[in-house]
């Protein structure tokens, strides 16, 4: 098969698109020919070499959709074939937290495409139950947009903060993956929007989106937007993924008994927090990390009966994995950025 490989830790340049063995599956494993697979902010963190220092070459990608086209011999025959998204969480499937349906707290845990290889690729082998079916209306390129932005946003609006009809959600980073798909599923909560953005052309998608106030990001105090764009009340949940730059902001922004839910630290892992506030506001820090199959299941058919869509930027082909990850430094994108395999769907 074609891969695009890491063969040494630096700039964009150090992807190698190159002919590598077809992976088999293991006990437990099926897999899967990648339809598409997302492009995140973990794959240049791993190529950067600051995430985790893995053993080279390495195939990053965990936003993968497909086809089931090899099954190992104790998983049941009926997969091969099937049209499938990936859960890119990996639990180890007996601890006591993937027993309670909570796999992405599992102390042994991984993501597809950290440790084990990925989907920049047109194979990938995965743990069979790490795959959900897709419903029939829903398009395998869209359906790998959802499976690790789409699950992340998922897992912080409705299985964490539990975002509720009326409510005022503020959606840090509206032209990322998550905070794309965060603003559509806060407004099928039936909650009310507001986002941050960069530019005037992202704030204007944002709107599209639902968003019914978009604050610009480069602003020093944008929190003071918000209050005023909620009449004062602030917001009842953040959806907050960028880290040091924008967590004291997020905290001004909230509304008494209001919650911040955090699934990253792009720009930093320190904030500060005013503990008189904290209690005497009633105020929630909620953490927030990827989300099961139960849930992606959940998604996948809300986004096929309402019509969720995950906004895609930029499609290239995998041989173009480096350009994908120069998009991505550059930030000139709003949604996600798919690598498409020669000859896939």
């Amino acid at each position: 098969m074609k891969a695009a490989l890491i063969r040494e830790f630096g700039d964009p340049g150090c992807l190698s698109y190159e002919t590598v063995p077809d992976p088999a599956p293991d006990y437990g494993e099926v897999v899967v020919r990648v339809a598409a697979c997302g492009v995140n902010n973990v794959d240049l963190q791993i190529r950067r070499g600051a995430r985790v220092q893995l053993p080279l070459p390495h195939i990053c990608g965990g936003e993968v959709a497909g086809t089931i086209v090899a099954i190992a011999p104790d998983v049941r025959a009926a997969l091969e074939g099937t049209k499938v998204a990936v859960v890119p969480f990996i639990g180890c499937g007996h601890c006591e937290w993937c027993l309670a349906g909570r796999p992405t707290i599992c102390r042994t845990r991984d993501t597809l495409g950290l440790k084990r290889s990925g989907g920049y690729a047109e194979l990938v082998a995965v743990p069979a139950s790490n795959v959900v079916p897709l419903p029939e209306a829903l398009d395998p390129v869209d359906a790998a947009a959802l499976t690790l932005a789409g699950l992340t946003a998922w897992h912080m609006l409705i299985g964490r903060a539990r975002v509720q009809p009326g409510e005022w959600v503020l959606v840090l980073g509206a032209s990322s993956g998550v905070g794309s798909i965060a603003m559509q599923l806060a407004r099928y909560c039936g909650a009310r929007v507001v986002a941050t953005a960069s530019d005037a052309a992202k704030a204007e998608k944002a709107r599209a989106l639902g968003a019914e106030c978009v604050v610009d990001a480069r602003n020093k105090d944008w929190s003071q937007q918000v209050l005023h764009a909620t009449s004062g009340h602030g917001v009842d949940v953040v959806v907050e993924h960028v880290g040091a730059a924008t967590w004291s902001e997020s905290v001004k922004a909230l509304a008494p008994g209001g919650r911040i839910v955090t699934c990253g630290a792009t720009t930093g892992s320190s904030g500060t927090l005013d503990l008189v506030r904290l209690f005497s506001e009633e105020l929630t820090i909620l953490g927030s990390r990827g989300g099961s199959a139960s849930e992606l299941h959940q998604l996948l058919a809300v986004a096929a009966r309402v019509g969720i869509k995950p906004v895609i930027s930029t499609r290239l082909p995998l041989a173009h994995a480096s350009e994908a990850h120069r998009v991505m430094e550059r930030g000139d994108f709003f949604g996600k950025i798919l690598l498409i395999p020669e000859g896939s769907h």
